[in-house]
């Protein structure tokens, strides 16, 4: 049977189909559908880890009895879980692990660019990339057998376009390998420096083994088209240089990425006369090429930063500039927003108003810092409005401490802001953190996470109790307010700034987009009584719009939240069935 996948929903089949028995992940666009499409599967345990090192270590420990394991996390999800993966390396597997980690050329949804690539060559280890669906799925499967035979953890290197895209693949049953038996072993499992040197030498052997491989490898396959030019490439560049170019030039097709096939590469090199290297972001191939003496041309003439497209490469090989379509009629630019009824809006438009520095974080909420609301200073990675709120407060003092906030919502506090609050009670700055607490992990497209007190499934199951929480780590002064009624929330922030302690406030609001989320009745605008001031567009809510010098309010998307309402100085903002 055959049926068109996401690249993402591929590798969720290989993983049923090699017998996986373990999944734990941190949601990570573009990488998030591997673990919801894997969780359909009865037969493979699935879980959101509190963040991508945990997930890393459910991993390890699946491994470590016996049974095929994997975790998914985005680009900058690896950074997290580096530590783990460094060790695993020198560690190896008794049940193979796999680890998807999805880059995001272009930022489409991240705050860099990092080439994963980079992971693998520095930990010593295999990482392949598929280049379509029917890939994502084959990969995955013989990343597994890759894994166990070298003793090794092996990368699955992912793009957004090949995570997002869709193609045919046919499906096969599942194979599922009996566990592996644990066999207690400390000079191969307990990396203590005597274990850990003679492992080194261990893992420089493989990396011999694994280039040995590589050579003849079914992962990497020579398109021999008779041309004079030859092309290198690997996953969705690949595609833009096939649609491109065609049979115009030759192609070798590189699937594994680490380590690259030096035989095969001056092989091809020797039938060409001219020879490109088409990779995006870091020149991970071209150097590689460059150092065997090998001349290519590459990020001399291809851009270094952002996402390449069929475009790209023809204009960058053939000098040709592509026709663009051009439409007459002027569109306005649609920049994102947060939806209508975030409760984040509350919060945001009062830290404004309040004028205060916005230690800020990664989720729907680092839209604050855009206008009409611009309300957030700075935004590093997870966590870091909490702990780089402290080193911001012990830098400048007590003035600062009662003119500054951290923003963070409730999947990321779980996920790395614990660790922050802890630093700010332990080493006392007076400082004030606020959690956003939207009840799920909003940006990837609505995850559980453990403060909801549901699985990945669906199963109800503990929660995390956050002014509980936070009470234990040392906080005295936990408030709670609603977002929506911006009154409660300004005197909340005002009279937690003015303490002498350090305070968390959880601005508690279910995201308005969740299935169980009642509204009320769309808001309208009395347009007699308007009188076109436009404080109701302050709060950046995409329902409402000036026309005619006044307020109008599209009834198609407003959810009722009230927040616009106490804006207008004439009161014209109320619920349709007042205004009638």
């Amino acid at each position: 049977m055959k049926e068109l996948l996401l690249g993402n929903e591929a590798v969720a089949r290989g993983l049923y189909e090699a017998g996986v028995r373990v999944v734990s992940s941190y949601p990570g666009t573009p990488s998030t559908e591997i673990t919801e499409a894997a969780s359909t599967y009865d037969e493979i345990y699935c879980e959101w880890a509190p963040n991508e090192k945990v997930a890393m270590e459910v991993a390890a420990g699946a491994s470590f009895g016996g049974a095929r394991a994997f975790c998914g996390m985005k680009h900058v999800g690896l950074n997290v879980a580096a530590d783990p993966l460094f060790t695993m390396s020198y560690i190896g597997v008794n049940g193979g692990v796999v680890i998807g980690v999805a880059d995001d050329p272009g930022m489409h949804s991240s705050q860099n660019e990092q080439d994963s690539r980079n992971y693998a060559i520095a930990a010593k280890l295999p990482m392949v990339e598929p280049a379509d669906s029917a890939e994502c799925r084959d990969f995955t499967k013989l990343a597994y057998e890759l894994s166990e035979q070298f003793d090794v953890p092996v990368l699955l290197r992912l793009s957004t376009r090949i995570s997002h895209s869709r193609s045919i693949v046919e499906l096969c049953e599942r194979q599922a390998p009996a566990l592996k038996p644990y066999e207690k072993n400390p000079a191969k499992n307990v990396m203590l420096p005597v274990f850990a040197t003679k492992k080194h030498v261990v893992v420089e052997k493989r990396s011999d083994e694994l280039a040995a491989w590589a050579e003849t490898c079914p992962l990497n396959r020579v398109e021999d088209n008779g041309s004079d030019v030859g092309v290198i490439t690997a996953g969705s560049v690949y595609q833009y240089a096939r649609e491109a170019l065609g049979d115009t030039v030759s192609y070798l097709k590189l699937g594994l990425i680490n380590p690259l096939p030096e035989k095969l590469i001056r092989d091809f090199a020797a039938k060409v006369k001219k020879l490109y290297v088409i990779e995006e972001l870091d020149p991970i191939i071209e150097n590689f090429c460059k150092k065997l003496g090998i001349a290519v041309i590459g990020k001399d003439v291809f851009p270094r930063c952002g996402e390449y497209s069929q475009s790209v490469v023809r204009r960058c090989v053939l000098g040709e500039e592509p026709e663009i379509m051009q439409v007459e009629a002027a569109i306005p630019g649609r920049p994102p927003v947060m939806c209508c009824g975030c409760p984040h809006r509350g919060v945001f438009y009062t830290l404004k108003k309040l004028g205060v520095y916005v230690s800020g974080d990664i989720g729907c909420y680092t839209l604050g810092a855009t206008a009409p609301l611009s309300a957030m200073d700075t935004c590093v990675c997870m966590g870091a409005s909490v702990s780089a709120l402290h080193g911001y407060n012990k830098a400048i003092g007590a003035q600062a401490e009662k003119k500054s906030v951290a923003v963070i919502g409730d999947s990321t506090f779980i996920h790395s802001g614990i660790t922050g609050l802890i630093d700010i009670a332990y080493n006392k700055s007076n400082s004030v953190v606020i959690v956003l607490d939207n009840s799920i992990t909003g940006m990837t497209g609505h995850q559980q996470n453990p403060t909801t007190g549901y699985t990945i499934k669906g199963d109800p199951t503990s929660a995390v109790n956050l002014e509980a929480l936070c009470h234990a780590v040392g906080i005295n002064r936990v408030r709670v307010c609603d977002p929506y009624n911006l009154q409660e929330t300004e005197a909340v922030i005002r009279e937690e700034l003015a303490a002498e302690e350090p305070s968390v406030v959880i601005a508690r609001r279910p995201c308005a987009l969740l299935k169980y989320v009642k509204h009320k009745a769309p808001l309208t605008v009395r347009t007699d009584d308007c009188i076109g001031c436009k404080r109701c567009l302050s709060i950046g809510c995409p329902a409402i719009s000036i026309h005619d010098k006044k307020a109008v309010i599209d009834y198609t998307q407003c959810v009722g939240c009230g927040v616009c309402e106490g804006l207008c100085p004439k009161k014209a903002i109320t619920a349709q069935e007042a205004a009638k």
